[in-house]
């Protein structure tokens, strides 16, 4: 069972998702922005935690370093890219084969309203403009994906996406944790999604503060309700620290 989140430390390392977590969901990605404020709530943490907290999103690492100040770590592709504070997301190397990226262009093709969105080799397919096509989606695209033993398929809200298997922001978050300044901290991860499930399995493994937001069921061992109750928690440790 779920209860609300203890305060944080200032012997924290905290990371935050993006869509969902610090930015409402808008129907078109592009469209994603935080809330007034938000920006400087997060470059408040950073200093409080001296430079211990990070963004870890699945957007690609360009597109998430547009959204959320450089001063703070991100990590883009559910990890598989990252930048240090201050300094400028590359672009990605890799991509999808050609042979993966035809399949799901001739899907999409017979489904109205279906975006396919190109993150280097993490691709999404959005369909919450297109809510009638989630039942094709989720059968015909396993069968698309096993043909690529080398990726996986995850599902997130109104979204699937295509990913390499390092792709994972569990592993993303244990590497960082055994680098600096998070090493030696408690881990606190914050995210709405499933593909955060994957942090909050190694927050808690880790002993740290996993945070599910929204009521969907998940491992997270609390629980804030919504994007403004992220801000309101996060300035109230501020608040508490000056």
């Amino acid at each position: 069972m779920t209860s609300y989140p203890k305060p944080l430390s200032s012997q924290d390392a905290v990371f935050l998702d993006f869509d969902g977590t610090l930015a409402p969901i808008q129907e078109e990605a592009d469209k994603v922005a935080l809330p007034e404020g938000g920006a400087e709530i997060i470059l408040n943490l950073s200093r409080i935690l001296g430079g211990a907290v990070a963004l870890i999103s699945g957007r690609g690492l360009q597109d998430l370093s547009g959204r959320v100040p450089k001063e703070v770590w991100r990590f883009g592709n559910h990890g598989l890219y990252s930048a240090h504070p201050g300094k400028q997301a590359k672009a990605p190397t890799t991509f999808l084969p050609n042979d993966f990226m035809k399949g799901l262009t001739a899907l999409t093709e017979t489904l109205r309203g279906v975006e396919i969105e190109t993150k280097g080799p993490v691709v999404a397919l959005h369909y919450r403009k297109a809510p009638n096509a989630e039942t094709a989606l989720r059968e015909k695209l396993p069968l698309l994906a096993a043909n690529f033993p080398d990726y996986n398929l995850q599902e997130g809200k109104c979204i699937f996406e295509i990913k390499p298997k390092g792709a994972n922001k569990g592993e993303c978050l244990r590497k960082a944790m055994n680098t600096s300044p998070f090493h030696g901290r408690r881990p606190v991860m914050i995210g709405d999604d499933t593909t955060d499930e994957d942090a909050f399995k190694v927050v808690n493994e880790l002993g740290g503060m996993s945070i599910k937001v929204g009521e969907e069921d998940t491992s997270a061992k609390y629980r804030l309700p919504n994007v403004a109750a992220v801000h309101i928690y996060l300035k109230e440790f501020h608040d508490a620290e000056k």
